[in-house]
C-alpha cells in the first residue's frame, strides 16, 4: 500500500510535537515548533548541576521553547527567570519531584523579592515542580516581616501542572498576568494565594496549615477597569484552622469558587472585609454550586454572592483567562526523549558531562 508523502509528514509531526490549536498566538506557535532541552542533574550527569546555571544559559529575547528538565533532589537556590527569557518550561522528573527551595522573607527583602522563584517572562510553564519557601512560620509577635513567598509569577500566559507550592504566609504571589493552575497543591496559613493576576485554578488542593483564624486569598484588584481576579473550579479546600475564602486586601477584589469541596476548615461567614465596610459594595466575591460542610451559605456575609448560572458561566473554564490562544498541555516524558534525539546539539553548549544513567 502506497502512503502519500504528505500523510507521512503530517503523522510524524503529530507524533513529535504537541498539537497546537489553530488560533494560537503566532509567537508561541513558532516557539513550539523549535524546542530545546537543557538537563539539570545534581550528580553532574546533566548539562548543569543547578537550575540557576541552566536559566543563565538561555539567551535574552529567547524565541524557542526551552525545557529545563530537572532531576530529583532538593535545589537550594534563589531563581530568577527575567522578563527577557520567554518560553521557558521547568519540567520535574517523576516520581520524585524536584524541590526548589530558599528561605528569604519580607523582613530581609520585602514580600515580592522574598520569593524562592521569580518569573517575569511570558509563556512560562512548570510541570512536576515543588516550589517552597523554607522560612519558618511567623510566630505572630511581629505584624510584618514574616511573609515568605515560594513563587512569584509576574509574567503573562503562564501555566502550572501538577506542582506544589509550600510555605506559610503569602506562599503564592499571583502577581499579574493570565495564569493557569491544574492538579496543583497550594499550602499556607494567611493570604497564601495573593496578588493581582487573572488566574484559573482547577482540580487543585487548597490546604490551610493555620492554627487559628486565617484567609486563603488576598486578591488585589483596585479599580473597576482592572481585568484581574481568581477563579477556583473543581478544587478541594482542606486543612486546619478557621479560614476565610478571601479577605479584602484591595477595594475591588474578585474571587469566585465553583464546584469546589469546602471542608470544615472554611469559616461560616466565608469572606472578610478586613473591617473596611465601605468595600462591601465593591467587592466581587462569588460562590457557585460548591459542596461539603464549609459550603453552607446561610451564615455568609451579605456582600458575597451566590451566583446564577449566567453569572457563573464566564468563570467556569479557561476562557476566563483567554486560554484558547495560548494554553497548551504539558510535554510528556517521551516528548523530552524525542526532542533530545531530534536536536542533539540545539541550544546552549555547556561543558561536556558524562551520560545520565537515566538516559533519554
Amino acid at each position: 500500500m502506497n502512503i502519500p508523502v504528505i500523510l507521512l509528514t503530517t503523522t510524524l509531526f503529530v507524533l513529535l510535537f504537541r498539537l497546537v490549536p489553530a488560533a494560537i498566538d503566532a509567537e508561541l506557535q513558532a516557539a513550539e515548533n523549535d524546542m530545546i532541552l537543557i538537563k539539570v542533574r545534581k550528580d553532574g550527569s546533566g548539562d548543569f548541576k543547578t537550575v540557576t546555571e541552566a536559566v543563565a544559559s538561555i539567551p535574552a529575547d529567547n524565541t524557542k521553547r526551552t525545557i529545563i528538565w530537572i532531576g530529583p533532589g532538593i535545589y537550594k537556590e534563589k531563581i530568577l527567570v527575567d522578563r527577557f527569557k520567554h518560553f521557558v518550561t521547568f519540567y520535574g522528573s517523576k516520581p520524585e519531584f524536584p524541590t526548589l527551595t530558599y528561605g528569604d522573607n519580607a523582613k530581609k527583602l520585602g514580600t515580592f523579592n522574598s520569593a524562592t522563584v521569580i518569573v517575569e517572562s511570558n509563556y512560562f510553564q512548570a510541570v512536576n515542580i515543588i516550589f517552597q519557601n523554607s522560612s519558618p512560620e511567623p510566630d505572630g509577635k511581629e505584624l510584618t516581616g514574616g511573609q515568605a513567598v515560594a513563587l512569584r509569577i509576574s509574567g503573562d500566559k503562564a501555566s502550572f501542572y501538577n506542582c506544589k507550592f509550600i510555605g506559610f504566609q503569602d506562599t503564592l504571589c499571583d502577581d499579574k498576568g493570565n495564569h493557569y493552575f491544574e492538579n496543583c497543591h497550594i499550602e499556607g496559613t494567611v493570604d497564601f494565594i495573593f496578588g493581582n493576576g487573572k488566574s484559573f485554578y482547577t482540580h487543585s488542593v487548597i490546604n490551610s496549615v493555620a492554627k487559628g483564624l486565617s484567609a486563603i486569598t488576598a486578591q488585589a484588584r483596585s479599580t473597576a477597569e482592572e481585568r484581574s481576579g481568581f477563579s477556583f473550579v473543581h478544587c478541594n479546600i482542606t486543612g486546619t484552622g478557621n479560614t476565610y475564602l478571601g479577605r479584602a486586601w484591595k477595594q475591588r477584589a474578585k474571587v469566585v469558587f465553583a464546584y469546589t469541596y469546602m471542608g470544615t476548615v472554611v469559616h461560616p461567614e466565608g469572606w472578610n472585609n478586613k473591617g473596611y465596610k465601605d468595600r462591601d459594595k465593591t467587592l466581587a466575591y462569588g460562590e457557585y454550586k460548591n459542596y461539603g460542610p464549609g459550603a453552607a451559605t446561610k451564615d455568609r456575609v451579605t456582600y458575597s454572592r451566590i451566583l446564577t448560572d449566567e453569572q457563573a458561566k464566564p468563570y467556569l473554564s479557561h476562557s476566563y483567562i483567554g486560554g484558547d490562544s495560548w494554553l497548551l498541555p504539558p510535554p510528556k516524558l517521551d516528548d523530552l526523549k524525542i526532542i533530545k534525539n531530534l536536536k542533539p546539539s540545539a541550544g546552549p553548549k555547556p561543558s561536556p558531562k558524562s551520560s545520565s544513567k537515566e538516559g533519554l
